[in-house]
């Protein structure tokens, strides 16, 4: 008899779950160990088993905002970064989503979500502590991630704009 975490038995068949578990991190609450895991285990008519886990999401660049030029940089604001939505709309971008901002001058890397600027102005301008992570006229890039099931992912085609650097408009 096998003295794992847990095990399956049917038709004489036994499968042992610890070997599955080893590589994961058991977390401890109120000093006991405890793991829950879904996850389902299936049996063909020949008594054959089949695991059945939960669908595998990757992360995949949904969108980009290609070299676009930093126009002002607010530390005394709240947070975030301000672009113009007509480079949102472009990217396939929307108001309050997570993005990167890669900086191609200091290669700075940063997280924090997005607010609307004024349509048309060209306006990149990153506030609150991002601010110290750039100077104005620095060339940044604008990243978003989708999660998807990897099978999708592979057909997925993420939107990128290239604007025209010395303005910030489309091309």
């Amino acid at each position: 008899m096998c003295s794992c975490l847990s095990q399956v038995q049917q038709s004489g068949y036994s499968l042992c779950v610890k070997k599955w578990l080893h590589a994961l991190h058991v977390g401890t609450i109120h000093g006991e160990n405890k793991i829950r895991i879904n996850f389902s285990i299936k049996f063909n008519e020949d008594g054959k088993s089949r695991l059945n886990l939960p669908p595998m999401f990757i992360q995949v660049l949904k969108s980009k905002i290609h070299r676009v030029t930093v126009t002002e940089a607010n530390v005394d604001y709240i947070g975030s970064i301000t672009i113009d939505p007509i480079l949102l709309e472009a990217a396939n971008m929307i108001e309050g989503e997570k993005v990167q901002v890669l900086n191609c001058n200091n290669g700075e890397r940063l997280e924090t979500y997005i607010i609307l600027g004024e349509r048309g102005s060209g306006v990149i301008c990153l506030n609150g502590p991002a601010a110290l992570k750039c100077t104005v006229g620095d060339i940044v890039i604008v990243v978003s991630y989708a999660s998807m099931e990897f099978e999708e992912a592979k057909r997925f085609k993420p939107t990128i704009v290239f604007p025209n650097t010395s303005n910030n408009t489309l091309i």
